[in-house]
């Protein structure tokens, strides 16, 4: 099975600094890192399964697709020769289209 390489856009690696200076301003660095861990894990499966994502409905197009690990939200872009992860975010928060 062809698996894909993983880039992550600078957007969302600025998501998930934010994500673990949360949780070390809450002083409970120890949950931050644990979402962290969790989240990079489901990041490294799309590489071999690229459709596990739902289709973002805010764009609905097949190929932005998004991973749900409450309570945050892993938005992707899925080509023939790669995965971008986009952002990583709270997943109450929408998307907004410019």
């Amino acid at each position: 099975m062809k698996t894909l390489p993983v880039i992550f856009a600078e957007s969302a690696i600025l998501d998930l600094e934010e994500i673990r200076d949360y949780y070390r301003e809450q002083q409970v660095p120890e949950v931050g890192e644990r979402f962290l861990r969790e989240i990079m894990a489901l990041i490294e499966q799309l590489s071999m399964y690229p459709d596990r994502g739902r289709i973002v409905p805010e764009f609905n197009q097949p190929a932005i697709r998004g991973l749900i690990h409450p309570p945050f939200r892993i938005i992707y872009r899925r080509t023939t020769k790669q995965i971008a992860i986009v952002r990583a975010w709270r997943s109450e928060r929408l998307i907004k289209i410019p």
